[in-house]
């Protein structure tokens, strides 16, 4: 066996051992970096302010904590204290104020009226509440499981921005990949990947004080459900609607027809419409062309489809992981496209 082919095989297996020694954290590696590529011009800002790489790598890490993964921890938490409390009696009051609902439906829903009394017929508080109970417990294990794989992604997100560029070089040197083609893959990635992530942020923050507002008026906590809404809101068409609907049926079950009726205008009108239609495109094309500067627009449909497709596979973490894949592989094409007719020139 030749020098070669030998140093080959023996690359492949310790790529191998690699891949299985850290198997368990492959995802939070990849969020993290992810997170770092998408988050660059926030630590070139603390490096213009600082002259340190090190403290540059903290004070991003700390605002990441802060913007992305302390809401999260509140929702949580929050939702897995109010399950466990939740009084069986407010479930039976519902039950009697739905049932009182239906029965002055008017004639026209007398079909939809049939189908709902049948699911009621069905509805056992008791059994409910014990559900809610061990539905509170999973989520209390989810939080605990949740916050251990956070404190490894920020870790992991401090080295990818600590070490970054290092690394990177690293990788390249070692791969022999070709200068151009290594910078033109960074660059697309580094501007897409921003304006997925602060689109992301900005979404989930103006939409969610939006909703928060309203429920806070109505008497409710703001900042839960306002984080509630808010990574709802990430979800593409349906997010909303998984947040404002069950609010506006539990108020309607309350006997609080008009809070119901307000939530329920308020959020298609103010937020899907207006925010949503009108302003969030706005906010989208200052982060595109203001804040980031890509050299070609970003296509919407491309990146709401990678979403889409990354939320169903790789679960919560798929709106990183998705589009940053699309990106990469768009890329790839067109380096491959400009080799192509290159040759094709020559």
């Amino acid at each position: 066996m030749k020098k070669e082919h030998f140093t080959i095989v023996l690359l492949l297996l310790a790529t191998y051992g690699v891949y299985r020694l850290y198997e368990s954290f492959w995802i939070s590696i990849t969020v993290a970096t992810l997170l770092a590529i998408s988050t660059h011009h926030i630590q070139m800002g603390f490096f213009t302010l600082t002259r340190s790489r090190f403290w540059a790598s903290a004070l991003s890490t700390l605002v990441l904590s802060i913007l992305f993964f302390a809401p999260l921890g509140y929702f949580l938490f929050h939702i897995s204290v109010m399950l466990q409390n939740l009084d069986p009696a407010m479930l039976k009051t519902i039950d009697t104020n739905l049932r009182d609902w239906i029965a002055h439906l008017p004639p026209t829903f007398s079909r939809a009226e049939t189908k709902i009394e049948a699911l009621l017929s069905d509805f056992d508080t008791n059994a409910l509440a014990q559900h809610l109970l061990d539905y509170a417990s999973q989520i209390g294990s989810f939080a605990m499981a949740f916050l251990t794989k956070t404190i490894f992604i920020l870790i992991f997100y401090f080295v990818a921005l600590y070490y970054g560029k290092d690394i990177f070089e690293f990788f390249k040197r070692s791969a022999h990949f070709p200068q151009q083609e290594s910078t033109l893959i960074m660059f697309e990635m580094r501007s897409s990947m921003s304006v997925v992530f602060y689109s992301i942020i900005a979404t989930a923050v103006f939409e969610g004080a939006l909703f928060g507002i309203a429920v806070e008026y109505l008497g409710y906590n703001g900042l839960l459900f306002g984080i509630m809404y808010g990574f709802a809101s990430l979800i593409p068409v349906i997010g909303g609607i998984i947040m404002w609907l069950p609010f506006a049926l539990f108020e309607l079950s309350m006997g609080h027809t008009h809070n119901a009726l307000f939530i329920t205008l308020y959020t298609i009108i103010v937020i899907s419409i207006i925010a949503d239609t009108f302003v969030k495109p706005v906010i989208i094309k200052i982060i595109n062309q203001k804040l980031i500067k890509p050299q070609e627009k970003i296509n919407e449909l491309i990146f709401f489809f990678a979403i889409i497709a990354g939320l169903g596979t790789f679960g919560f973490w798929g709106m990183i992981i998705g589009p940053a894949i699309t990106v990469l592989f768009l890329t790839l094409m067109k380096i491959t496209e400009a080799a192509t007719s290159e040759e094709e020139y020559r």
